[in-house]
C-alpha cells in the first residue's frame, strides 16, 4: 500500500512540475536534449528520495535543487557541445515570428553572459517563479543578497538593451 501511495505522489509531482523543470533546465543548459536528460535524472533521484519530501508545498523547490545539482554534476563528468540548431527547435514557431526568435535568442545570449551569481537567481525568479525568499533558501544566501543580485542582473540586461538599440522590439525602431 505504501508503494502505491509513493507511486501516486510521484505521478502527481511529475505531472504538475515537469514543464517547469524542463523550462528551468533549458535555461540552464540551452540544449533541448541535455535539458530532457537533466529532468529525467532529476525525477529519477526524486523517486529514490521521495520519502524524504515531507511537505508537498516544498516539492518544486526540492526538485529545482536536485536539478541544479544534476546540472553541476554534468560538468564534473564531461562538457557537452551545444548545437545552435537544436536550440531553435525548442522555440514554438507557430506562435513566434522570426523577429521574435531573434529577440529571444538575443535575450538568452545576454542572460547566459551574466555572471552565474546574477544569472542563477534571475532564472529561478523568471523561469522558476520563485520569490526572493525561496531563492535565498535554495541558494543558501541571505534574502537581501538575492534581491541585490536580482537588481544587478536586471540592470545589466537593461544596459545591454540600451547599448544595442538596433535590436527590434527593444529600442525605438
Amino acid at each position: 500500500m505504501n508503494v502505491m501511495s509513493k507511486q501516486k505522489r510521484y505521478e502527481i509531482l511529475v505531472q504538475a512540475l515537469h514543464a517547469d523543470l524542463y523550462r528551468f533546465a533549458y535555461w540552464l543548459c540551452r540544449d533541448k536534449q541535455v535539458a530532457e536528460d537533466l529532468v529525467q535524472e532529476t525525477f529519477l533521484r526524486a523517486w529514490r528520495a521521495l520519502d524524504s519530501l515531507k511537505d508537498e508545498k516544498a516539492a518544486k523547490a526540492w526538485l529545482i535543487t536536485i536539478l541544479r545539482r544534476e546540472n553541476a554534476r554534468r560538468f564534473e563528468r564531461k562538457r557537452f557541445e551545444m548545437s545552435e540548431y537544436e536550440e531553435e527547435t525548442i522555440l514554438d514557431t507557430q506562435s513566434t515570428t522570426n523577429e521574435q526568435n531573434i529577440e529571444n535568442d538575443w535575450l538568452r545570449e545576454k542572460i547566459a553572459q551574466l555572471p552565474e551569481e546574477y544569472r542563477e537567481p534571475l532564472i529561478l525568479q523568471v523561469i522558476g517563479g520563485f520569490s526572493g525568499e525561496e531563492i535565498a533558501e535554495q541558494l543558501s544566501l541571505n534574502k537581501n543578497t538575492v534581491m541585490t543580485r536580482l537588481f544587478r542582473a536586471r540592470n545589466q540586461l537593461k544596459e545591454a538593451v540600451e547599448r544595442e538599440p538596433k535590436i527590434r522590439g527593444f529600442g525605438n525602431g
